[in-house]
């Protein structure tokens, strides 16, 4: 089955070893996904709904560079590193998957990698067609 491997720059790929996403027939998955700016900084100090809005942001397009969208998930997980965050974050998702409602889970972790980060997101998606 063909494998397709997607990449967003990050400089968090080559260091740990990872893709953005993978493909594997009808199966897109999502690395855990940062609120990491174009730029290269945290995007939204403080603020977990923005993060969370990047974070789905940063998503929908290795899932359109892997050929899906955002309404082929079925899954996310969703990790949080400061439990208060959670309704901004809540809100986020719920504004991009409305009518998707994939499964979810939400966990509160001790740390995230970079201390900025409020958030991470992970997706599983399920697309129909080509890679």
């Amino acid at each position: 089955m063909k494998r397709t491997t997607v990449t967003s720059g990050s400089r968090y790929e080559a260091t740990i070893g990872f893709s953005r996403a993978v493909r594997v027939g009808e199966r897109i998955v999502v690395s855990g996904t940062a609120p990491i700016a174009e730029d290269g900084t945290v995007a939204s100090p403080g603020d977990g709904y923005a993060q969370a809005k990047r974070c789905l942001q940063i998503i929908g397009q290795a899932l359109a560079d892997a050929g899906g969208t955002l309404g082929d998930v079925v899954r996310t997980r969703i990790y949080l590193s400061d439990r208060r965050a959670w309704e901004g974050v809540a809100r986020a998702h719920a504004e991009v998957f409305e009518t998707v409602r994939p499964a979810s889970t939400f966990v509160v972790v001790a740390e995230l990698l970079d201390a900025g980060w409020l958030v991470e997101i992970e997706a599983e998606a399920v697309a129909g067609g080509p890679p």
